[in-house]
């Protein structure tokens, strides 16, 4: 573990996380919303620093990525954890791994580790991804310092959940995102997330501007987010507020997690989508996990 960055010490022993929008309080023993942060003695920190629960090496179109580095491999990395809690979670095993407050699982390797790794693959670039790399930030970090050194690119696969101080953090590091665009709204994101659209939104807008490439995706979910409106509203923030050159993917859903129930997203649905994209003048709209 390491202690973490972007917190402050408050009165009786507590403290308060400023790496995502949750700026969680957290008391002596106790851990935040992630699962991943542990006030001990006064003191926060990464429990999860080092300790990669996941290892692989894939193409980057998986991310996915359509229009960074394409046909190129990615060695990619995860801890435990995450901020949000999504009831359709691909990869709830791992990213809701420490909640309540479990041990932390995952081999042992040091960022440089990684890194020597990556060279060795040949691969020329690094992604940090399967869960949530906003809660690992520290460990992702000081790779992707030593990454950034050895000429390696640095990918993020995000919910994009996190705060200023964060993005002003990673964003000298970093080359290329792909983050989530869930829902269209605060109502959706209360109810099916656990957290808020606006952070999210601000996220995509920050590294736009800050010359990151990025690339958006929506999991278009029967009655759940795939009303002409929803789209729609998705669509036109990504064209009018940040870039008609930013590529929107739109994913087909398969059930998982505490959405088993749900049925498979349609192709009409997902075309509706695409259709929606680009009336709003998305020069990119790809339909996946088809």
């Amino acid at each position: 573990m390491k202690e973490a960055m972007l917190y402050q010490k408050l009165a009786d022993g507590k403290v308060k996380c400023g790496v995502c929008p949750h700026r969680c309080t957290i008391a002596d023993g106790k851990r935040g919303i992630c699962g991943v942060r542990e006030n001990r003695q006064g003191i926060l920190y990464a429990l999860n620093y080092g300790k990669a629960v996941a290892v692989a090496i894939e193409p980057i179109e998986k991310k996915p990525l359509f229009h960074f580095l394409p046909r190129t491999q990615i060695y990619s990395f995860a801890t435990v954890g995450c901020n949000l809690r999504c009831l359709w979670c691909q990869n709830w095993d791992i990213s809701q791994n420490p909640k309540p407050q479990r041990p932390i699982i995952g081999e042992d390797i040091t960022p440089e580790e990684h890194v020597k790794r990556a060279l060795a693959a040949g691969v020329p670039s690094i992604a940090y991804t399967y869960t949530e790399p906003i809660i690992f930030v520290e460990y992702a970090l000081d790779t992707m310092k030593l990454a950034r050194g050895k000429g390696l690119k640095n990918v993020w696969k995000t919910a994009g959940y996190m705060t200023r101080e964060t993005l002003e953090a990673i964003t000298p590091y970093l080359d290329a995102a792909n983050v989530d665009l869930k829902g269209p709204d605060d109502a959706f994101y209360v109810k099916y997330c656990g957290g808020e659209v606006q952070p999210v939104m601000e996220t995509i807008k920050y590294l736009y501007k800050a010359g990151v490439h990025i690339e958006v995706t929506t999991l278009v979910i029967p009655g759940v987010n795939d009303s002409p409106e929803q789209l729609e509203k998705m669509a036109h923030f990504i064209a009018d507020e940040v870039g008609k050159d930013v590529p929107w993917h739109v994913n087909r859903f398969f059930p998982g997690w505490k959405m088993m129930d749900a049925p498979i997203t349609s192709m009409d649905s997902l075309k509706l989508a695409e259709e929606i994209g680009k009336k709003a003048g998305l020069r990119y709209v790809h339909i996946g996990n088809v």
